[in-house]
C-alpha cells in the first residue's frame, strides 16, 4: 500500500508542489495570408523556400504572484527559392505564416537563479511540439507542403540572448545602439 502524504523535504515543511505547473496552453494569435491567390497556385513550379523567425517571449502575470505567460513568437514565410535553396526575399512573399503560441506556468520553490533559465528554455520546450503542429496544420490547410520546424536549442537561444543583453548592457555611455 502506498503512503498518501505529501512529499516532506529535511527542514519540515511540507512541499508546495511540483516546481512547474502548466496550467493551459493556447493559441493566442495565428494569421495566414496567401498574398498572390489564387494565381500563385497555378504558376509556382517549386515548393517555397521558407524563411523562419522565432522569439520567446515571457511575463509575469499581474496579480498572480508565480505565474507567468511564456509565448513563441513565429513567423514563417515562403518565398521562391534561389540557385541554393534560401529564400529569395527580392520578390514577393508566397505565404506568410505567423503564430503566437502560448501557455501559463506556475513556479513553486525554484530558486531565483533559476527562474529565467525555467521561462526561457523548459517552458518553450514544452510548448515547441504544439506549436510545431499548429504551423504545419495551417500551413499544409494553405494549400502547400506543410512547415516542418526542426528542433530548437532554447539553451542555445537563451544564451544568445543574454550575450546580446550584457553587450549592449558594456557599451559606453552616448555610444549608439
Amino acid at each position: 500500500m502506498s503512503d498518501q502524504t505529501p512529499a516532506t523535504p529535511s527542514n519540515g515543511s511540507p512541499q508546495a508542489g511540483p516546481p512547474l505547473i502548466v496550467n493551459v496552453q493556447y493559441v493566442k494569435d495565428l494569421s495566414f495570408e496567401v498574398p498572390g491567390a489564387p494565381q500563385v497556385y497555378a504558376t509556382l513550379r517549386a515548393p517555397p523556400a521558407v524563411g523562419l523567425n522565432l522569439d520567446v517571449q515571457v511575463r509575469r502575470l499581474p496579480d498572480a504572484g508565480s505565474m507567468f505567460e511564456v509565448a513563441l513568437a513565429i513567423r514563417a514565410e515562403g518565398h521562391e527559392a534561389l540557385a541554393d535553396g534560401r529564400p529569395d526575399t527580392d520578390k514577393p512573399a508566397i505565404f506568410i505564416a505567423e503564430l503566437s503560441y502560448g501557455g501559463v506556468f506556475t513556479l513553486n520553490g525554484i530558486p531565483e537563479n533559476a527562474i529565467e533559465p525555467v521561462l526561457l528554455v523548459e517552458c518553450p520546450r514544452l510548448l515547441f511540439p504544439f506549436a510545431r503542429k499548429v504551423l504545419a496544420d495551417i500551413t499544409g490547410e494553405g494549400g502547400f507542403p506543410p512547415v516542418m520546424l526542426q528542433p530548437i536549442d532554447f539553451v542555445a537561444l537563451w544564451q544568445s540572448r543574454r550575450a546580446q543583453a550584457q553587450a549592449a548592457n558594456e557599451q559606453p555611455t552616448g555610444a549608439p545602439n
